[in-house]
């Protein structure tokens, strides 16, 4: 049964273990996730931890919206002046979960920023809103959730005459994020990796 309607809830910190939970599940074969973590047992021990550190940040400093208390699917959205610092890391909690994650893993997180985060900050000298990521549990993918979860914080940026930025590593999901007003600015290729890597970005409304 598809959804239906728009109303989301916010995900509170009860929320955030199962929620990651789902998370985990959702990217278990995404691309990038399995660069960061491509042994298999390590992904399903650690990806959840990934996850729940990045939730508590994003209701600290963002907003992390859900479908319903069943949580088909969460969306993490962040402003741009509360991007990742250290500070606001370990003040959320988020740092000390990612040092779980090992060595290696870090390693790979941090090269990826520093590839990825120059191609976002030159897109995005402005205000906006970055989707960090949003994610469905499998049994209920294309029924709607997602656009659920997109259309109503995008009706709320048009509101506020900010645009919003986005990346994705699935070719797939390029069209998706078009349908809602996205548009390609730069497609590469994650360095030491075969894997592509599109940023988008949705320009702000019009205030006229």
């Amino acid at each position: 049964m598809n959804l239906l309607g728009n109303n989301l809830i916010h995900l509170d910190k009860a929320q955030i273990k199962p929620a990651a939970e789902m998370l985990a599940r959702a990217f278990q074969d995404d691309q990038l996730y399995t660069y960061f973590f491509p042994n298999l047992i390590e992904r399903k021990n650690k990806l959840h931890v990934f996850f729940e550190g990045s939730l508590r940040y994003g209701i600290v400093y963002g907003e992390v919206y859900t479908t319903s208390s069943n949580l088909e699917g969460v969306a993490f959205w962040l402003p741009s002046e509360k991007g990742f610092t250290i500070w606001r890391m370990i003040r959320s909690g988020f740092l000390s979960l990612l040092l779980r994650s090992g060595k290696k893993v870090i390693s790979k997180m941090m090269a990826f920023s520093d590839y990825a985060s120059p191609i976002h900050k030159s897109h995005t000298p402005f205000r906006h809103w970055y989707l960090m990521y949003i994610g469905v549990e499998s049994m209920f993918q294309g029924k709607g959730y997602a656009s659920a979860l997109i259309k109503p914080m995008l009706t709320r940026i048009d509101q506020e005459y900010l645009p919003c930025f986005l990346e994705t590593q699935n070719e797939k999901n390029v069209h998706i994020y078009q349908n809602f007003g996205f548009k390609v600015v730069e497609v590469g290729t994650i360095p030491g990796t075969n894997i592509n890597h599109w940023a988008m970005l949705r320009d702000k409304k019009s205030s006229q």
